[in-house]
């Protein structure tokens, strides 16, 4: 990557885009709501509705492009217009976003294109890597797609690599606000079984692997997850234990279902995920352990 060059963000007003502008100085964004966008954040923003042609002077200069836009997963019922945003929003808009970069002259180095461990499907005990096969439902053909049109940049000669995000754990957005309300209101408890592995992952490591992505020798998928898994029965007891609130009523799964439709498989998916790629490129995790990283994000802001 070319220091001192421009980086362009997608979805930069997300949770996990906000927190990497901070890490970029001179970054640039695309929105669709450009105005908004560059007041909010500070910096220069274009317009892009994520299906048609990246404005030329978006590009011009660029050393990297870091593409993170894509419809909410968990908001929502999955209803077959719901299912169909989140699957254009990823396939089309990154293929809309490389078919510019083929139009123009100068090509960035790199593209870090966002992915999920929604990949991999539910695969109960198995250990999880970069290496390991997609699985077969909705959300691991849209990662497989997602990745695809991604990985066409490379006929570019740029490096691509495709982050597979875990569950992200944050302060202000994410997961944890939503797992915290219930343990607050003192009806926390296992989701299913508990017996399910969570990929979990603190969102000061997503922007590290992000950073880390744009600058190491990595291409192809990078698994965005903590080094230890945790199963949901655990990561109960540490919430539980973390907010000194009880947590004995298990959640059964046909009542996950009923509240949330087709959503519930995502959340009783067990995927038990390692960042191999990471680890053996040099990542160092700032927040390795599941009581070390709750322990950050639940102490009062300082």
């Amino acid at each position: 990557m070319t220091h001192g060059s421009p980086v362009l963000v997608t979805g930069a007003t997300g949770t996990i885009g906000r927190r990497l502008l901070s890490h970029l100085p001179g970054a640039r964004v695309l929105s669709r709501d450009a105005a908004r966008a560059s007041a909010r954040l500070g910096v220069p923003a274009f317009a892009w509705d994520g299906a048609g042609e990246v404005p030329r002077e978006a590009l011009e200069g660029v050393s990297a492009v870091v593409h993170l836009a894509g419809e909410p997963v968990a908001e929502g019922r999955w209803t077959p217009q719901k299912k169909r945003a989140i699957e254009a929003s990823r396939v089309e808009g990154t293929r809309a976003l490389v078919a510019s970069l083929r139009k123009h002259d100068a090509h960035p180095t790199v593209l870090v294109s966002a992915s999920a461990v929604g990949f991999y499907g539910d695969r109960g005990d198995e250990v999880l890597d970069e290496a390991s096969a997609p699985g077969s439902d909705f959300l691991a053909g849209v990662c497989v797609g997602w990745e695809r049109e991604a990985r066409e940049a490379e006929a570019l000669g740029v490096r691509v690599v495709c982050l597979r995000l875990g569950v992200v754990f944050d302060r202000e957005g994410g997961a944890l606000p939503r797992m915290r309300a219930p343990f607050l209101a003192g009806v926390g408890g296992p989701l299913g079984t508990g017996r399910q592995w969570v990929p979990w992952v603190h969102a000061d490591d997503v922007v590290g692997l992000a950073l880390h992505a744009l600058e190491a020798d990595v291409r192809g998928p990078l698994d965005v997850v903590s080094p230890e898994p945790v199963r949901n029965e655990s990561l109960t007891r540490a919430l539980a234990a973390a907010l000194h609130r009880p947590a004995f009523l298990r959640v059964p799964a046909f009542a996950l279902r009923a509240a949330l439709g087709e959503v519930a498989a995502v959340v009783l998916a067990s995927q038990r995920v390692v960042p191999r790629v990471a680890t053996a490129s040099g990542y160092r995790f700032r927040h390795p352990t599941l009581e070390g990283a709750l322990r950050d994000l639940l102490a009062p802001a300082r």
